[in-house]
């Protein structure tokens, strides 16, 4: 059975003549369908939420453990051994670096399995699969606003005022959450035609991490293989946290080259995705 699609749902009203016929080749997304379908986003995302932390032994403590624990980490081996945190507190610059970073990693890891955890909805209904991925990562700002006031009290604890960049933190959160949508969309679609995709994730992020200025500032890589750090989506995110929150280093090169990465592979993805979604169905 072929993924169907509504194209007149969006001038649909309730008891009106909803038209669902199938979608074939490349199709641009009807933003206005997400809006038609928000109450489920509502529910999905409820849900998850819900999911995440019912039945835990410590609950939203899991949220902030695995980035405090690798602060430890990096702070008792690496700023041990010289590396270079560019004048701030150890502390400050692993855990402000590991905020977005930790982000990224829960919303492409959820987004793209939300799919195939969801296989029994999206085999018997019709609604944008698109709302899939966007639920699911709006579970992990919850657990970003719990880290966020654990940074606060490392700060605290740090006597670190926060810098007055910080009014500039909104944007580049939204900056983050479309880099993970960004890789989430793609890997979501070739997670439902390769079954195989879901155990490359766990390794792909692991490897990301290296390759992103988090244990390291950009400013310590220079000539190409700063351009080839820039292309990396979350190298200008995690510079630009940095910034927003301890007031230095200013983002460099880095920040409109990873932009420009993020608004490249957003824009495929999400073209991508739409192509593959009328197979969804038949795949799952």
């Amino acid at each position: 059975m072929s993924e169907p699609t509504s194209s007149d749902a969006l001038a649909a009203t309730h008891g009106a003549l909803v038209v669902i016929k199938p979608r074939s080749g490349w199709q641009a997304f009807q933003l206005g369908e997400l809006w038609t379908y928000r109450e489920l986003f509502g529910t999905l995302a409820l849900r998850d939420i819900r999911v995440r932390y019912k039945q835990t032994l410590l609950g939203a403590a899991w949220a902030v453990l695995q980035p405090l624990a690798q602060m430890i980490v990096f702070t008792a081996f690496f700023a041990a051994h010289g590396f270079s945190t560019e004048g701030a507190p150890p502390s400050l610059f692993y855990f402000a670096g590991l905020l977005p970073w930790q982000l990224f990693a829960t919303s492409v890891s959820a987004a793209a399995n939300s799919l195939v955890a969801n296989r029994g909805l999206v085999t018997k209904v019709y609604f944008p699969r698109l709302v899939l991925p966007i639920a699911a990562i709006t579970s992990a700002l919850i657990d970003f606003a719990i880290a966020f006031g654990v940074l606060l009290i490392i700060m605290a604890f740090n006597r670190h005022a926060p810098s007055p960049n910080i009014i500039f933190l909104p944007l580049f959160l939204l900056v983050a959450v479309a880099a993970a949508l960004a890789i989430g969309l793609w890997l979501a679609a070739l997670n439902v035609e390769f079954r195989d995709v879901q155990y490359v994730i766990p390794f792909l992020i692991q490897f990301w991490l290296f390759v992103t200025p988090v244990i390291y500032p950009s400013s310590s890589v220079s000539g190409v293989r700063r351009v080839l750090l820039g292309l990396n989506p979350m190298s200008g995110v995690v510079e630009g946290f940095r910034w927003c929150i301890l007031g230095r280093p200013q983002p460099g090169s880095t920040l409109p080259i990873s932009a420009a990465s993020i608004t490249a592979v957003l824009v495929t993805g999400l073209l991508f995705f739409r192509r593959m979604e009328r197979t969804f169905a038949d795949r799952l």
